[in-house]
């Protein structure tokens, strides 16, 4: 079985078992987060598209770790004019791990 879940601003189609990095929730690693917004649950030839969630469709999973990316860095440079800035930036991130699709 999986689902397209919403959050953060973007879709992931997720199945029971998967980790993935989505961005920053507000919550402590190993406690249970439940996400409502699913736009489509499917299962082989049993598909449910949700106009435009699923009604009473929640896919829960286990917060695996909090933590930053790897920095990036942002250089923008004036020729002939001697202006230079570096900007870095490490955007935050939450990992989490599908325990449970309910359709």
């Amino acid at each position: 079985m999986y689902a397209v879940i919403v959050t953060g601003g973007k879709q992931y189609k997720v199945s029971e078992g998967d980790t993935l990095f989505v961005e920053k929730i507000e919550a402590e690693e190993g406690s249970a987060v439940t996400f409502d917004q699913v736009l489509m649950v499917g299962e082989g030839e049993d598909v449910k598209v949700g106009a435009p969630t699923v009604a009473g469709a929640t896919v829960e999973a286990n917060i695996v770790k909090n933590g930053k990316a790897k920095k990036i860095y942002v250089f923008k440079m004036k020729r002939k004019k001697n202006e230079r800035k570096k900007k870095g930036h490490r955007q935050p991130f939450t990992k989490v791990e599908i325990t449970k699709i309910n359709a």
